[in-house]
């Protein structure tokens, strides 16, 4: 592997220990040409979410995004001078890894671009599995899997989890930023509306708005069940893997159910020693 390769794996390793950190405790966990090839997938869907989530003006967000779709559809043969994309070009030519999902990522994106709502569960649905269906999808290509329609419906769904639980954690912060994920029946049918007062927080009563969100977060519990059965799939160290980020996001949505207006308030995540915890029982539970 030559110097160039060795940083370029190195920036993408760094990029997703330092911004996708729950993740990271399950990729730790891979042998070492799967962790690096996974780690060129995250900081990929990284800097695609980077751009979605910054402060450009939507028209250049679009253009950069489809600028990346573009350099992506010409991986491998053009791996281009940025390291994720060496990084992401060499790992394609190792493992099976369906760049095509990245499309999705980027759809993923593009409508939150334009600040897209959803209607109905359906419209959500769809949302969920552009932008975490399509990482499980391409995390499958690194772990490998025998039956591998089954093991992308599991792992899509497992993504529709990871995400549902993303958008309960951060419910308010999404609504800070004009944002607004949870779909537009289940408001109608809990009374609530996410209206924010700039000093008091949400306006919808307490009680109702708690409803809302245990009803979405049991809705991501169920996900779960259908998505964990995905580790049977994989071998030791990629079931490893996946129960450890499953896992940290899994016990986090349990949290939210039991106290759903705490994310009214604040950012709830778990403490660092927990997430160590969840990662080491994961190694232990697979170790057979």
């Amino acid at each position: 592997m030559s110097v160039e390769l060795d940083e370029a794996y190195a920036t993408c390793e760094s990029i997703t220990r330092v911004q996708a950190a729950n993740f990271s405790y399950g990729i730790r966990l891979l042998p070492p040409p799967k962790r690096k090839a996974l780690s060129a997938i995250y900081a990929t869907a990284r800097c695609i979410d980077d751009i979605g989530d910054g402060r450009l003006a939507a028209a250049e967000k679009i253009r950069r995004l489809e600028s990346i779709r573009s350099a992506l559809h010409a991986l491998p043969r053009e791996p281009g001078e940025r390291p994720v994309t060496i990084a992401l070009a060499d790992a394609v030519l190792h493992m099976p890894i369906p760049l095509e999902a990245f499309d999705e990522l980027i759809d993923g994106c593009v409508a939150d671009v334009q600040e897209r709502s959803y209607q109905s569960f359906g419209d959500l649905l769809w949302y969920c599995r552009c932008v975490a269906g399509s990482v499980g999808r391409l995390s499958l290509g690194v772990f490998g899997a025998d039956d591998l329609d089954r093991a992308s419906n599991l792992a899509d769904a497992l993504g529709v989890a990871l995400q549902l639980t993303n958008i309960l954690r951060d419910v308010r912060e999404d609504r800070e930023n004009g944002r607004s994920y949870l779909p537009a029946e289940d408001l109608d049918r809990f009374g609530v509306t996410l209206d924010l007062d700039p000093d008091s927080g949400f306006t919808d009563p307490p009680d109702r708005l708690a409803a809302l969100l245990r009803f979405e977060a049991e809705r991501a519990l169920r996900w779960y069940d259908v998505g964990l059965r995905l580790l049977p799939v994989l071998d030791r160290r990629s079931a490893a893997c996946t129960a450890a980020m499953a896992g940290i996001y899994r016990r986090l949505l349990t949290r939210i159910e039991a106290d759903p207006l705490a994310v009214t308030t604040r950012r709830v995540s778990l403490p660092k020693p927990e997430k160590a915890w969840v990662a080491v029982r994961a190694l232990v539970g697979h170790s057979h």
